[in-house]
């Protein structure tokens, strides 16, 4: 995996004094081992949810279970309510999130590699990014893995210069 990403991210929510939450499903805890693989972690890192079982998105994460019933729980509508979810639960300033199907059968009809990633943090930010991944079970969740720790990075990054801009830009 990528602990220089889960790095990055603890340096960028450090330097910002923020938190984050972690909601996953098919990585089944991968994500909370990255980050807590670093060194520091427990500044900026809360915790994690792992909702591997449907009802739990509902139960513990607040997912609409009507949501849930009609789409599955591979959904992007999921994974964002996932991921909002866990910044609720555990007090969080962001939240992210993994759902998806890493095999080996196809699941909600969705086929093998379909994986939604979510981003919530403040201000109502919310990402959501769909990947259609190859490989056996343990590369989709690897790469699950990677491209949430990316996709976080970035927002931290943007927000973080539009946050600079803002302090630097007034009279």
């Amino acid at each position: 995996m990528t602990s220089s990403g889960a790095a990055e991210v603890l340096r960028r929510l450090q330097r910002r004094g923020e938190t984050l939450g972690v909601a996953e499903s098919l990585t089944g805890g991968l994500v909370a081992a990255e980050l807590t693989s670093v060194a520091g972690a427990s500044r900026c890192f809360r915790g994690s949810v792992t909702a591997y079982a449907t009802p739990l998105k509902r139960d513990l994460l607040g997912v609409d279970g009507t949501l849930l019933a009609e789409r599955g729980a591979v959904d992007p509508d999921v994974a964002r309510s996932m991921a909002d979810g866990v910044r609720r639960v555990l007090g969080a300033d962001w939240g992210v999130s993994t759902t998806g199907v890493a095999g080996p059968e196809p699941q909600d009809g969705k086929p093998v590699g379909t994986v939604f990633i979510a981003v919530s943090g403040p201000g109502g930010i919310q990402k959501v990014a769909e990947l259609r991944l190859n490989g056996g079970r343990a590369d989709i969740r690897k790469e699950s893995v990677r491209s949430l720790l990316e996709l976080l990075s970035g927002e931290l990054g943007e927000n973080a210069r539009a946050q600079d801009t803002e302090q630097i830009g007034g009279n």
